[in-house]
């Protein structure tokens, strides 16, 4: 195991070296620029969110598709990965986790759009969708489509199933001494029982489970942010001036050169938000919706409600918290170098008339966004594979998935994030392509549908083009 350590240790510092933080980040500024900064749209996305398309073709509602896909963001990423980014990288990671939504969201965008627009239909009058019919239908590269497709279905093994079950038996252990392999054993009965019965049940649960954990844990943070109060100013500038200046940081927090900044907070602002990895566009293909830019907006909201608010709250929270007096001894190796141990150590301060309840307002906030993101990633890897093997591989894969989910609560934790650092990337690789390839398609539907001064309801009720049949696509 420590050899399997090292070897994927040093290929993850391969694949998130500069050549890939410059693809990533560089590609969620061009097509912020190419799309005329689509961000500032954002309050009508929202309005879409909740808006029903009842006459359109999909599968699922615009509301469960976004549901669906910030089922699999808002996890561990938000809350352990930030305490991850923190330790390794300092505090100044957080603002690049930041900078990665915000930027990231016009990336979503046109990822999204592709997907919905290339989508096809299976012989059930199923949506699929993605980046590998975007590649194979836009760029007439299947070849690179079912690479994508490949390390889709082997990366929801990882970042899906293992990394989030370990974050949950970890957090229950720590918090109230269960054993991992009691608690894993009840985490993979009750997600397995969801994952088999496919998108439709993992959609309604999602609806009900993502709202409400998203408020109940934003409340928990906003409470610890007010007792942080005196400090928040010094956490803003530290975070602000250490993104730049790692040394700014100061004692009680790991040295870090600018590059490790940067990698950390990006790396784990991909894995929040996955912008970029062409995760998000695999559930929005089945979105009902008149046309691919009604989607591509809606999607657009999740990398904003994920990063830009929930992973920024989640970074203050850990700041000014190891700022703050009496709450965590930040000179302690053993908490400044853990990410989990570091946001743990910060619900701490949740504390009302000296009760410690704070450690159990994480643990079960992160026992739901765990358990909503394997959901989220089963479906992901399940149109993977059903686009390499067809519908009948969907069934054995969502079994192997399960078993997945149980083998993440006994491995290590590092071998988990390094391996699923490494997919990410990796993923994300061909999907770029597909999105830079394709962003003057992106651009043209965009000016179609966005025309500024006239974004009336009757312009975003236009309808795509007819939705073709996998057969005929298959025949070609």
């Amino acid at each position: 195991m420590e050899a399997l350590g090292n070897i994927l240790g040093s290929i993850n510092s391969f694949m998130w070296g500069w050549w890939f933080i410059v693809l990533l980040f560089g590609t969620h500024l061009f097509l912020t620029i190419r799309l005329k900064f689509p961000q500032r749209y954002l309050g009508r996305a929202i309005k879409l969110s909740f808006t029903k398309d009842p006459d359109a073709q999909g599968d699922v509602s615009q509301f469960g598709a976004l549901c669906t896909a910030l089922a699999s963001t808002i996890g561990t990423g938000n809350i352990v990965g930030v305490g991850t980014a923190i330790a390794l990288g300092g505090p100044g990671a957080v603002l690049w986790m930041w900078l990665t939504g915000v930027f990231g969201m016009a990336t979503k965008y046109a990822e999204c759009l592709i997907a919905v627009k290339y989508r096809v239909k299976d012989k059930n009058g199923m949506m699929l969708g993605g980046a590998m019919y975007a590649l194979e239908r836009g760029l007439n590269a299947r070849w690179l489509g079912i690479i994508f497709a490949f390390l889709a279905a082997i990366c929801a093994f990882g970042i899906g199933a293992m990394v989030q079950s370990n974050a949950v038996v970890g957090q229950i252990q720590d918090s109230f001494g269960v054993p991992s392999i009691a608690s894993g054993i009840v985490l993979t009965i009750l997600v397995g029982a969801v994952i088999i019965g496919g998108l439709k049940r993992i959609t309604k649960v999602s609806e009900v489970v993502i709202p409400f954990m998203t408020i109940f844990y934003v409340l928990g943070c906003i409470i610890i942010l007010i007792i942080n109060g005196p400090y928040l100013g010094q956490a803003l500038g530290m975070i602000v001036e250490s993104a730049f200046n790692p040394k700014a940081a100061g004692a009680g927090f790991i040295s870090a050169v600018l590059m490790e900044v940067m990698r950390r907070g990006i790396s784990r602002g991909l894995f929040s938000n996955e912008s970029g990895m062409g995760s998000a566009p695999l559930v929005a293909a089945n979105a009902t919706t008149r046309n691919s830019v009604r989607q591509a907006l809606v999607s657009m909201t999740g990398t904003f409600w994920d990063t830009v608010i929930v992973c920024a709250l989640s970074g203050l929270v850990v700041v000014s918290t190891i700022i703050a007096p009496n709450h965590i001894n930040s000179t302690s190796a053993e908490i400044a170098g853990n990410g989990g141990k570091l946001i743990s150590a910060a619900f701490d301060a949740i504390a009302p008339g000296g009760v410690p309840i704070g450690k159990a307002v994480l643990t079960v906030g992160l026992f739901f966004f765990a358990s909503s993101t394997i959901l989220g990633w089963a479906h992901y890897g399940e149109r993977a594979a059903t686009y390499l093997w067809s519908e009948k591989a969907t069934l054995p894969y969502r079994i192997i998935y399960v078993v997945f989910v149980f083998i993440g609560t006994v491995v290590s934790l590092q071998i988990v994030w390094d391996a699923a650092d490494i997919f990410n990337a990796a993923m994300a690789v061909p999907n770029i392509i597909a999105v830079l390839l394709l962003s003057n398609v992106v651009a043209k539907e965009t000016k179609k549908y966005l025309v500024p001064g006239h974004m009336d309801e009757s312009i975003m009720l236009k309808d795509e083009d007819p939705i073709p049949l996998r057969t005929d696509l298959l025949k070609k």
